[in-house]
């Protein structure tokens, strides 16, 4: 593509030099005067550009968004503005790796007269494989000490699959608390964020339940983060199956346990009298729950002897007087 340059400054002496000065492709604008808004301190700005007769800031658009489907070449433009009295150089990146590495800039420096404006085009090349979903990305401009991060929020159009799930299950004893450890991937294409419910059955019945609940934590896509879940109150002698569930929007689900056995330090050194103490305490729940009458079930009722034959009657009463 035949590289242009494009100069809107008073005096042609001005056009000229920032059109030399200018890398191809980029196009320069006087900042206006004292009357309009400028940067803070005077110190340069990256921003995305604006419409045409716009002043650009970050109100304007805080962010690119581009949206593609795999192969496709997507365009913007990057504005830098420097309202000093002297010239700056800033060189030109996209990041983070990954889907930052899809970005490519008219140039990689770029040199800023005093007051001007200078509007950098650059393209996104969406890989012809990739998944269809969000991509975050993001274009860094560096220069005279400092860095600006502009976002850029890449979206490969596309059929979204939503899927998670935890992975990496362990209790861990605390002193008289537990800790639950567990590892959240997701492996859609699509950002998710996960609720979780957890469960854990002992020998002696349910140990813990907690309904669903959403995270404090949003995964892009290929993330996997590991997350911890307080149990502040673990049984002291039981051995229990806890139970991870993990949803999110789009149908996405999961569910990971893990085996925990909790063991007091006395049933530890006296494993016989541990087990004595289990069993008996086993014994007591078991009892109280059969005496327990069901709910509509009738009351127990007194047994009755069995109505005697008229004969066995007789024969009874007439054995009763000659024993008399």
């Amino acid at each position: 593509m035949p590289s242009r340059t494009r100069s809107v400054v008073p005096g042609a002496a001005l056009a000229t030099a920032v059109a030399l000065l200018s890398p191809a492709g980029a196009y320069a604008a006087p900042v206006p005067g004292p009357s309009a808004p400028g940067p803070v301190g005077g110190r340069w700005t990256a921003a995305p550009a604006p419409g045409d007769g716009a002043r650009p800031s970050a109100q304007d658009r805080p962010y690119f968004y581009l949206e593609g489907a795999p192969g496709a070449v997507l365009e913007d433009r990057l504005t830098l503005t420097n309202p000093g009295g002297s010239a700056v150089t800033l060189r030109l990146r996209g990041g983070p790796t990954g889907s930052g590495g899809w970005i490519s800039t008219a140039g990689q420096e770029v040199r800023v007269p005093p007051r001007t404006r200078a509007a950098v085009p650059f393209t996104v090349t969406v890989p012809r494989d990739a998944a269809p979903g969000d991509h975050p990305a993001a274009l860094v401009a560096e220069g005279s000490g400092r860095t600006a991060t502009v976002p850029v929020h890449l979206r490969v159009t596309g059929p979204a699959l939503a899927a998670l799930s935890v992975e990496d299950v362990a209790v861990e004893r605390r002193g008289s608390a537990a800790v639950i450890r567990y590892v959240l991937v997701n492996r859609g294409n699509t950002p998710l964020t996960p609720r979780l419910a957890v469960d854990a059955d002992g020998l002696f019945g349910p140990a813990l339940r907690r309904a669903a609940r959403t995270l404090p934590v949003t995964l892009p896509p290929g993330r996997r983060v590991p997350l911890t879940e307080p149990w502040p109150d673990p049984p002291a002698l039981d051995s229990v199956d806890v139970r991870l569930t993990v949803t999110a929007a789009g149908g996405a689900h999961g569910t990971a346990g893990a085996s925990y056995t909790a063991v007091p330090w006395g049933a530890a050194a006296l494993p016989p009298v541990g087990l004595l103490a289990g069993a008996a305490l086993w014994r007591v729940r078991r009892r109280r729950r059969a005496a327990k009458p069901r709910q509509g079930s009738p009351a127990a009722e007194a047994p009755q002897e069995p109505p005697q034959e008229p004969y066995a009657a007789a024969v009874t009463a007439s054995r009763a007087g000659a024993d008399a």
